[in-house]
């Protein structure tokens, strides 16, 4: 059985250099074309164009619709309906009250390519932003950042408290091809996700769950990265909690073990009976994946990109934590 001691754990998840911060810096690495293809697309506006000043007006935030459901959206400007993403690694900055950083920041990296302007653009504003057509303006509000522009002071749009964010794989308005990416690599790791407008939910859609063999086990498998190029509809096991309150995971926890998430009713992929998935919400709203009953949940420890950081595996099972013990779910 594998110990994990979550608290020493968790803060050298946090502490990790910045130099791993950053999403993307092992795929350009592995796809060299695309950091070309930032410079390229540099010039010219597009959801791709990367944060190089800072604003001199407000931003507006807008709704689109897409196969995920209606979701934020850039409203105004030359990147009018580009998708608008969040990161759920970034709810550390909030449960510390700003003491951690920013999960995707400028920090330095190998290709000297910043996160929060070129990989995952920052949705910057100056003064209150705008609240576009079904968006509500009391989710809207903003955060100061340093980290985004060499020291200069300037304003991110939140909602529901969290920021958002471009990603440079979108060339355009139709384009979602940052949903659920399970990220490997930021500090902590996340889940990329479009915006619920609703309530500032992650917009996850319908998810499939799988029969996957990893590490030479027959398991239950999450299917994300839905439109990422180096891993479309990626597979990572998933977990249950022997704890008696299936959700007991939630804060710092769920930080370690993200939930799975749905939008509808989960959808059973190869080698998995529909009438055993389920869902149960959450207490801020989302729609967690069940099994037989139980709630599911990822570990950031398995979060991979191929070629790039990590391999498919399992490395949570058995984990004893303050909040249970995790343990895959075997299929035959």
């Amino acid at each position: 059985m594998k110990l994990l001691h979550t608290g020493t754990h968790f803060r050298r998840l946090v502490a990790r250099p910045a130099t791993v911060a950053v999403l993307t810096v092992g795929l350009l690495a592995a796809a060299p074309q695309f950091s070309s293809s930032v410079s390229a697309k540099a010039s010219a506006p597009s959801c791709t164009t990367p944060v190089t000043s800072a604003p001199t007006g407000r931003a507006t935030v807008s709704t689109k619709s897409t196969e995920f459901g209606t979701v934020l959206s850039v409203g105004s400007g030359a990147l009018s309906g580009c998708s608008l993403y969040l990161i759920t690694s970034d709810e550390l900055h909030s449960l510390t009250f700003g003491l951690a950083a920013f999960a995707c920041s400028d920090g330095p990296n190998p290709i000297g390519q910043p996160c929060d302007t070129v990989l995952w653009p920052a949705l910057l504003t100056k003064g209150a932003p705008i609240a576009g057509p079904g968006v509500k303006r009391n989710l809207l509000g903003t955060v100061t950042r340093t980290d985004v522009l060499s020291g200069e002071s300037v304003q991110q749009v939140t909602y529901a408290g969290l920021p958002l964010y471009r990603f440079f794989q979108d060339e355009s308005a139709e384009e979602t091809d940052g949903a659920n990416l399970f990220d490997p690599v930021t500090s902590p790791s996340g889940t990329w996700y479009l915006v619920d407008p609703g309530r500032g939910n992650p917009a996850p859609g319908r998810l499939q769950m799988a029969s996957e063999k990893v590490s030479g086990s027959k398991v239950l498998a999450a299917t994300m990265d839905n439109d990422f190029s180096l891993l479309p509809g990626g597979s990572f096991p998933v977990y249950t909690l022997s704890n008696k309150n299936g959700q007991a995971c939630q804060t710092y926890c769920a930080l370690l073990w993200p939930p799975v998430l749905t939008s509808g009713q989960p959808e059973a992929g190869n080698g998995v009976a529909q009438h055993a998935l389920g869902v149960v919400v959450r207490p801020d709203g989302t729609r967690q994946v069940t099994y037989k009953g139980k709630p599911l949940y990822l570990f950031i420890e398995d979060a991979y990109i191929p070629g790039v950081t990590g391999t498919q595996s399992i490395n949570g099972a058995g984990a004893v934590t303050p909040w249970g013990t995790f343990n895959t779910i075997p299929l035959s």
